[in-house]
């Protein structure tokens, strides 16, 4: 997943692109102004920042140097309303990766967005031999059993599937593999499936020069979501594995949140894949690690020039009596939150977001029918796109509707008006459905 910085003061826009960013599977951050711009790059380097350029107080052009200086070295698409040539040079000669004219097109924008992901990942996803991994810190014994399983997958060089629930470290899992691992001193290149459009994942992967297998050769090729992977992508993944064993081919690392038996995977891919498996565990099994967790978080800020803050005991209590759904990920954003809000003073509770409240059983049943309609989508794709018309909205609408109506009728015992009230329908309209659905029996 991608990492989007929106500068703009017009909260219309801002909304937009966030809904569009964040349905093709983006992270989004939105701000206002250069200084809450500055303030998000610095706290979350994004991977494509998209700039506004008349904004409060300040010019975004003008802004461009301190955006790169903050570490957002990420590509730069101008945005504004007044598409003259001299805003056009002035952003090209700023070192603007592309130029938008308001009002525009979101489809148009999610092109951009992905020409200038691609462009970035020439510098974001591939590792220098010298970068250091992230630390996997931690004393719990879920942790220490992880880190076992990562020194004895890092002294091979088979391929290895590493599953976990989504936040909870496997990038970082993979790093520690190569980092420690007989090619460490090639690069280490990262992709993610799900984030890429259908049509562009075999040419993503395997373009001669320019593809992700090319540019690992003696390195690791990291790629999680492999799910997402078409039948004939995976059957090239699994020929290129069998073909490997030297460096010009990298070592293939794979990523999923589900475990293997239930990622759909063609038989040869999955075959190479069993033999290496790292579980990554999630935060609720690491209770022992928190306190190290808000450490390792603070001391990286440290290390990146800000001093860290000092932690209270109550601020780690609050930590402890939280649920953490999103894992990892959640956990250093809500500190890394914290101490902004600080402003240097020592963390304390009241410097958390507000921790988002239980989820009762309607929230509970909304997010598995999400991640129902989620899988079957993959599948879909895979299945329906070589059709003329994929229609996978119909496909989709249909699924759901005929397991709405049959759920209708067998709580009302078949009676018709009474299934016709609980769905808000009229009888004629429930009737209609039923026959098109295949159930006016």
């Amino acid at each position: 997943m991608s990492r989007i910085l929106v500068i703009d003061d017009e909260p219309a826009i801002g909304w937009s692109l966030r809904e569009m960013l964040t349905d093709d599977g983006h992270a989004v951050d939105l701000a206002a102004s250069i200084a809450e711009g500055l303030a998000a790059a610095a706290a979350a380097t994004p991977d494509v920042v998209l700039l506004d350029v008349r904004l409060p107080g300040r010019d975004g052009i003008d802004a461009i140097p301190d955006l790169r200086a903050v570490g957002a070295a990420a590509p730069i698409v101008v945005m504004t309303a007044f598409g003259d040539l001299d805003t056009a040079v002035r952003a090209v000669r700023a070192g603007a990766f592309d130029f938008l004219v308001k009002p525009f097109d979101l489809d148009h924008v999610a092109a951009v967005v992905a020409r200038a992901r691609a462009a970035g990942r020439g510098r974001s996803d591939v590792a220098a031999a010298d970068d250091v991994p992230p630390a996997l810190v931690g004393t719990s014994p879920a942790m220490q059993s992880l880190v076992r399983r990562i020194a004895q997958v890092a002294a091979g060089d088979t391929p290895a599937l590493i599953i976990g629930p989504p936040g909870s470290g496997k990038t970082l899992a993979a790093r520690a593999i190569h980092a420690h691992g007989g090619r460490h001193d090639g690069p280490f290149v990262a992709t993610s499936l799900a984030a890429l459009a259908p049509a562009a994942r075999a040419a993503e992967l395997f373009a001669v020069g320019t593809g992700l297998i090319d540019r690992a050769a003696g390195g690791t090729l990291f790629v999680s979501d492999i799910e997402a992977a078409p039948a004939d992508v995976q059957d090239r993944l699994a020929g290129m594995i069998d073909t490997g064993g030297t460096t010009a081919r990298p070592r293939f690392l794979a990523a999923s949140s589900r475990p293997l038996n239930a990622l759909g995977l063609e038989p040869a891919l999955a075959s190479l894949l069993r033999a290496e498996v790292v579980e990554v565990p999630p935060l609720a099994d690491r209770g022992a690690d928190l306190e190290m967790l808000v450490h390792s978080i603070l001391d990286r800020q440290a290390a990146a020039g800000r001093s860290p803050p000092a932690v209270t005991p109550a601020f780690l209590a609050a930590i402890r009596g939280r649920d953490w759904p999103g894992n990892i990920r959640d956990l250093k954003a809500a500190v890394e939150h914290a101490a902004v809000v600080a402003q240097g003073r020592p963390l304390d509770p009241a410097h958390l977001p507000a921790a988002a409240r239980t989820a009762g059983p309607i929230e509970t049943a909304m997010h598995g029918l999400s991640t129902a309609v989620r899988e079957w989508a993959v599948a879909a794709r895979t299945e329906f796109s070589p059709l003329p018309e994929p229609d996978l909205h119909n496909r989709t609408v249909r699924l759901v509707e005929a397991t709405l109506l049959r759920e209708a009728l067998a709580h009302t015992g078949g009676n018709r008006t009474a299934a016709a009230r609980l769905l808000g329908l009229d009888r004629a309209t429930l009737r209609t459905k039923l026959r098109q659905a295949g159930l006016d029996e």
